[in-house]
């Protein structure tokens, strides 16, 4: 009895993600109707784009038990470099080659101190997250930098009625749940999650899978940053900063687990991207105190955890 009241918890929480974002949408709806207008709800999945292509990468990160917090310093660095190739002439494809480039190399150093340094994920991400964030005040100069109409006609485009950034992001997310649920990658990389003890007994190469997640992260980040980059047109000081916990908060709230071995990016990641943009996008449009968004911020961080927390002691009492 005790195990399939669980299991009916579980259920619930797993589709928690989805009637949370509905709740949302029609809360916020009631108040102003102009919210659940085509172009608003366009608008939304727009800035949940690179939120949702980030994030990505973190899902990989949080299914092995770790946490990549240099994903927005990436994103700053390569954002910076592409900044200046664009004012230079180049286009936009060397521009996001750098970006991808930037995220890969970043990934692969959060790697190397994770795996052959032993550095703990948390310290080794928020080490390079403080060198990132120094090398791309370095190469902005700390001054924002305009971008040419080039970069933001990818922000602006669209095909069939939706903006080529929504395009982007499903293809990466479809990518992405097809690697974790369909290859035996996948399955080494939710074995790991579960028990790192056990994945090693059985002979899965514990260090390679580890390091291929930062990897897997620093490529969606520069991939993310690119977007970003494409819908704000610009390169400031602050660019990039704090998508390390909106990335967290959006896989968390869509059913990955911090404690590694539980998750997935289709529809559980992307619906945490969307129910964050959704939110604050609700939030400006019922004009809401900006001095309130850091608490709101706080509760949905702290409900995401909770979430997690009861996942975690449903799935121990299955």
């Amino acid at each position: 009895m005790r195990s399939s009241r669980a299991a009916i918890g579980l259920r619930a929480l797993d589709a928690a993600p989805v009637l949370l974002l509905a709740t949302v949408l029609l809360g916020f709806g009631a108040i102003a109707p102009s919210f659940l207008s085509p172009a608003n709800l366009t608008q939304v999945l727009a800035q949940a784009a690179p939120t949702a292509v980030v994030a990505t990468g973190m899902t990989f990160v949080l299914l092995t038990g770790g946490v990549d917090l240099s994903v927005g310093a990436l994103m700053f660095v390569g954002a910076g470099l592409a900044g200046h190739l664009a004012l230079a002439g180049y286009p936009l494809t060397v521009g996001a080659a750098v970006m991808a480039l930037v995220g890969v190399v970043g990934g692969t150093v959060n790697a190397w101190l994770v795996t052959r340094l032993r550095l703990l994920a948390f310290v080794a991400t928020l080490a390079t997250l403080y060198v990132g964030r120094g090398i791309g005040r370095w190469i902005t100069e700390t001054r924002a930098m305009n971008l040419p109409d080039a970069v933001v006609a990818l922000g602006t485009s669209a095909w069939l009625g939706v903006p080529t950034l929504v395009w982007i992001a499903a293809a990466v997310a479809i990518v992405a749940q097809w690697v974790l649920s369909s290859t035996p990658y996948g399955r080494h990389i939710h074995a790991l999650g579960a028990s790192r003890d056990a994945a090693r007994t059985v002979g899965l190469p514990v260090e390679r899978l580890t390091g291929s997640v930062y990897v897997i992260s620093g490529a969606c980040a520069g991939l993310g940053g690119l977007l970003a980059l494409a819908q704000l047109g610009a390169v400031s000081p602050r660019f990039g900063e704090l998508y390390e916990f909106d990335a967290i908060t959006a896989s968390v709230l869509g059913g990955t687990s911090l404690f590694g071995g539980r998750g997935r990016v289709l529809p559980g990641t992307i619906v945490g991207a969307v129910l964050l943009r959704a939110i604050f996008s609700g939030l400006v449009v019922v004009q809401v105190d900006a001095y309130l968004f850091p608490l709101i911020t706080a509760a949905i961080i702290f409900i995401s955890v909770l979430l997690d927390t009861l996942r975690v002691r449903l799935a121990a009492s299955a």
